[in-house]
């Protein structure tokens, strides 16, 4: 018989997926631990890099395209989870992977558009900027807005040029991802690897609003969960006030977020606290520790920044539950789909013969 994390002991129903086993005090492994997917939840994974912790999201993400009832969409900003979308050991893992996302000019608010191309709402240029996204849809609109606006030359021409750099980075479009093709049974991986932080950001933030706004407005039926590689990325972006709400408000409405970050301590104090699950890998530096050991939960007892209490070797976990309020020590699974995230070694080049 399996526990389920996040899953109360009122419920015993629901789907849940097979996350691994039990690490008992000698290392062996232990009964089945699974992950409840049947309410929602703010998931926190954290580990340092090389210990497992892209392999866990993946492990996540297997789960969740095959279970009933959900919509999860993984945006992928190293390009290490389109393997999802490859054959599958055992039962089949829907997936479907967007190579060249885009998002509505309107998912950001004006504010969000002064911060994303680094203008002051104050200044001319960003008040321009302000006032053309809170009149028009698209860029060629905001464009023609600050174009035809009553305002001194330079701060026209400083906001048009800020407004081209957003149009090159060709993430803007008005039929861009929204919840409906973001809303189906498989799992989407939104790549977003080959783009720099801001317009990764912008695509995170226009994910993000579609997915809640969806749901506050009863447009899609099925629960959303987002996950997120590289989460701090994210959290020190445009797409930050989103994952907040999402964070603070989304369980309302049933949609659940999973932030991944090799540094906890890049999080802000939100992305930990309003987590109900906690799963970290092995962590060595002391922000990272510290940050750990603000998150620790009254109920838990000792430190659980003690090094006889983390995780040791890649693929083993330790985790903190709210809904039980408990912790737990666990060995993750096998991947079904094959892994994306190994680093690539000198040793394995073959190097042709002269």
């Amino acid at each position: 018989m399996s526990f389920v994390l996040g899953r109360d002991a009122d419920r015993e129903d629901g789907p849940s997926c097979r996350l691994g086993v039990y690490r008992a005090l000698d290392g062996s492994d232990g009964a089945p631990l699974a992950l409840d997917l049947d309410s929602p939840h703010a998931i926190a994974l954290v580990g340092k890099r090389g210990y497992g912790k892209s392999h866990t999201m993946g492990v996540i993400a297997e789960g969740l395209a095959r279970a009933s009832g959900l919509a999860p969409v993984l945006i992928d900003p190293m390009g290490a989870f389109e393997t999802l979308a490859s054959s599958a050991d055992g039962e089949p893992v829907p997936a479907t992977v967007v190579a060249e996302p885009t998002v509505a000019p309107a998912s950001l608010d004006p504010r969000s558009w002064c911060t994303l191309l680094g203008l002051s709402p104050e200044s001319a240029a960003g008040s321009l900027l302000w006032r053309a996204a809170q009149a028009e849809p698209t860029i060629d609109g905001m464009r023609t807005h600050v174009e035809s606006a009553d305002a001194a030359r330079a701060a026209r021409r400083a906001a048009t040029n800020h407004l081209r750099l957003a149009d090159s980075w060709d993430v803007f479009d008005a039929d861009g991802l929204g919840a409906r093709a973001l809303a189906g049974p498989e799992i989407t991986v939104v790549d977003v690897s080959g783009l720099s932080a801001a317009p990764m950001n912008a695509v995170c933030r226009g994910v993000a609003e579609a997915l809640y706004r969806a749901r506050v407005d009863a447009a899609v039926d099925r629960l959303p969960w987002l996950l997120l590689d590289e989460a701090h990325t994210f959290f020190d972006g445009v797409a930050a006030p989103a994952l907040e709400t999402i964070l603070t408000r989304g369980r309302a409405p049933g949609v659940s977020l999973v932030a991944a970050t090799q540094r906890p301590s890049a999080l802000p104090d939100v992305g930990i606290s309003q987590s109900d699950i906690l799963v970290s890998h092995r962590l060595t530096a002391g922000d990272d520790l510290a940050a750990l050991e603000a998150a620790q939960p009254t109920y838990v007892g000792g430190s659980l920044a003690d090094a006889d209490r983390l995780p040791e070797a890649p693929g083993e976990v330790l985790v903190i539950d709210d809904a039980t309020e408990t912790v737990h020590a666990g060995r993750v699974r096998e991947r079904d789909t094959p892994h994306g995230g190994e680093s690539p070694a000198a040793s394995d080049v073959v190097v042709p013969e002269r």
